[in-house]
């Protein structure tokens, strides 16, 4: 078995029934981490020599496009000029601490929007280097790939990033080549409620579950419509946790050119006041719990 092969072996029993206590910070039963995926100027489009434009995770379009797609472009767009700093607004009003998945390019494109997240203190993970799907490159470029997300972050931001978040489905080569590069945590499952690690070879890597069921890809494949519909879920969610379960981590997915839109902005802004009154939630940046966990649980071995 290859040392890839080996870091993604199913297991479909995990922690069981007994998890371990996360002991977060204060005693909160909740966890709860929202992650702004930054993208818009990342993805395939004209005028950057790809042969169609990107219209994934867009409010869709009546008709089929070939080549260049000026609505897809200005949707994506809309998440960059507004979409972003209505949510900037949203956190930094409230002091609450949020994750940035980002694409090295979509960063390049707004050096204001990277002051922002470094003023806000932000933790900003790699998403990629373009908006590519790893599970489709080849070794050689994958690793180039990951290398140039790398260094592109650390330029835009000031500081390299730590975790890292794969489009839709990593490589079988995805997790060993982020170790190698000094990855502190990948988010390339959806397996879990709580962090957890796993054998990569001879080594060990830490796994902070994401979640595309808690996401703001709802309004866009599965039917939500409304802000108010928003908060709602996510109340339902951290409120099932509160009344029933051990103590958990929950991920909110958000993107700028989707939740931010006003008519479900209002939602999500009412969703952070409401979590701000919650004594047992844990509002955290991404690498605090990953770096939490691994003080107070830390790899066998």
């Amino acid at each position: 078995m290859t040392e890839e092969e080996a870091g993604r072996v199913r297991d479909f029993v995990g922690y069981g029934r007994n998890p371990p206590d996360p002991q977060w910070p204060g005693g909160a039963h909740v966890a709860v981490n929202f992650v702004i995926n930054y993208e818009e100027g990342g993805e395939h489009a004209v005028p950057d020599g790809d042969g169609a434009s990107e219209t994934a995770l867009t409010e869709g379009s009546t008709a089929a496009v070939k080549g260049r797609d000026l609505g897809a472009e200005s949707m994506f767009q809309y998440g960059s000029r507004a979409g972003f700093w209505r949510l900037h607004r949203m956190f930094t009003k409230r002091a609450l601490p949020c994750t940035v998945f980002a694409i090295a390019r979509a960063l390049a494109r707004n050096p204001a929007a990277c002051a922002a997240m470094r003023e806000a203190d932000w933790d900003v993970a790699g998403h990629g280097n373009r908006w590519e799907i790893h599970a489709n490159l080849q070794p050689d470029d994958e690793r180039e790939q990951i290398r140039l997300a790398t260094e592109g972050i650390a330029q835009a931001i000031g500081i390299r990033p730590l975790g890292w978040y794969s489009r839709y489905a990593p490589s079988l080569h995805t997790r060993g080549m982020l170790l190698d590069a000094g990855y502190e945590y990948d988010s390339d499952a959806y397996d879990d409620e709580l962090p957890y690690w796993v054998r990569v070879g001879h080594r060990r890597q830490l796994v902070v579950p994401y979640s595309l069921v808690h996401n703001d890809v709802r309004f866009i494949r599965q039917g939500m419509t409304s802000g108010d519909e928003y908060l709602a879920y996510v109340k339902n969610a951290v409120q099932c946790v509160l009344e029933e379960d051990p103590p958990r981590l929950l991920s909110f997915g958000l993107h700028n050119r989707i939740i931010a839109h006003p008519g479900r902005a209002m939602g999500l802004a009412r969703t952070l006041d409401w979590l701000t009154d919650q004594p047992r939630v844990w509002v955290a940046r991404r690498i605090d719990i990953a770096r939490h966990w691994r003080r107070l649980h830390p790899a066998a071995g």
